[in-house]
Order: structure tokens, then C-alpha cells, then sequence
């Protein structure tokens, strides 16, 4: 399955149709999301959404929220983007993967944790009537994309909100993350967030 071209071809009907969507995007961290919304603020009227339970330790998770604060206010931007925070107990996600503690990165532990936070970002997506919803987490190039696309399309059923096919790492997505937040002086952590 190619997302990439399954999102040029929607990208272009958007920019014909003249309108502009809305997206609700859960926002992994600052550097993933600065080239998502790059990429995708000319087209949708965005709202980033920080929902990361996973993030530990706490002083971890404050400084990749106050790092995508950052990005916000220096980059600019074609369309509308808002930042949610949602409240993101750690418990939460400790909760949902009790048993997988152990488990190597990429497997199960890392399924449980996407549908997480894709859910939330669902259920939050069908609250703000959104047309479509996405993660920033395709920008990572360890993570498996098929199985974000496949957690989405699921929960895209679910709660009637269209998932954006999204592969964020094509076409030099990674590289673009790690330039631009050279550029703006953006904290780049040195792995996923897990506590495990």
C-alpha cells in the first residue's frame, strides 16, 4: 500500500475543492511535528493535539511540550494551527501495557501505546467535528507505519472521522524534521519517550 500517493492524490483534490479541511494531528513531539505542519498546514486548518502518557520521566514530558510550545511560536503558518493539551496521566499508559513491560521495542508494547493515543485523538477528532485526524509518529523512521495506518482506519470506522493516509517519513520527511529543528533550536530527545 503506497499512503504516500493515496495522500498526494487527496492533497490535490483538496487544493481543487478550494476548502480547507480540518485536522485534528496528535503531536508526538516538536520535532515530528515540524515537518507535519509544514507539510500539511496549506492545505488543513490544523489542531496539534499533545497527548503523550508514555513520556517519562515527568521532567521529559514537560520539556517536549515546552519544546513543541516553542516550535509553535516560530514557525508561521498558511492555515490555522491551535494547540490542546489534553491531560495525560502516566498511569494511563502504564495501565495499558501492564504484562508488555518487558517486551522489546517496535512489538506489542508499542501497538498498545499507538492505539492509545490514536483513540484520543479520534474521540477528540469527533468531538471538534474534524474531517480528518493523524499522528506526527509516521516521521519517525522506526516506527510502523502500517500499523499506525491500520490502528486509524479501524478507529477512523469507530468514530466517523477520516484517517489522513500518512507515511510523514517519504520524501525526506525525517531529514526536513531534524533540519528545521536545527534551525529553530528545538529540543531533539534521544529516544521514544517509553519509560521501558
Amino acid at each position: 500500500m503506497n499512503l504516500q500517493n493515496k495522500l498526494d492524490n487527496l492533497l490535490a483534490d483538496i487544493k481543487n475543492s478550494g476548502k480547507t479541511p480540518s485536522l485534528m494531528l496528535h503531536t508526538c513531539c516538536a520535532p515530528c511535528a515540524s515537518y507535519v505542519l509544514e507539510y500539511l498546514s496549506p492545505y488543513f486548518a490544523i489542531t496539534a493535539l499533545w497527548y503523550n502518557p508514555n513520556i517519562l520521566p515527568e521532567d521529559e514530558h514537560s520539556r517536549r511540550f515546552a519544546a513543541l510550545q516553542h516550535l509553535l511560536q516560530c514557525m508561521s503558518f498558511p492555515n490555522k494551527v491551535e494547540l490542546v493539551q489534553l491531560p495525560d496521566d502516566p498511569e494511563d499508559f502504564r495501565e495499558a501495557v501492564r504484562g508488555l513491560e518487558g517486551k522489546p521495542e517496535g512489538k506489542r508494547r508499542c501497538e498498545v501505546c499507538f492505539r492509545l493515543r490514536l483513540e484520543r485523538t479520534a474521540k477528540l477528532a469527533a468531538q471538534y467535528r474534524a474531517e480528518y485526524f493523524a499522528t506526527t509518529l509516521s516521521v519517525g523512521p522506526r516506527k510502523n507505519v502500517l500499523l499506525l495506518h491500520e490502528i486509524s482506519a479501524e478507529l477512523s470506522e469507530g468514530y466517523g472521522v477520516a484517517a489522513l493516509p500518512c507515511d510523514f517519513k517519504k520524501r525526506g520527511g525525517y531529514a526536513r524534521s531534524v533540519e528545521l529543528s536545527r534551525e529553530m533550536g528545538v529540543y531533539r530527545q534521544g529516544y521514544c519517550g517509553c519509560g521501558y
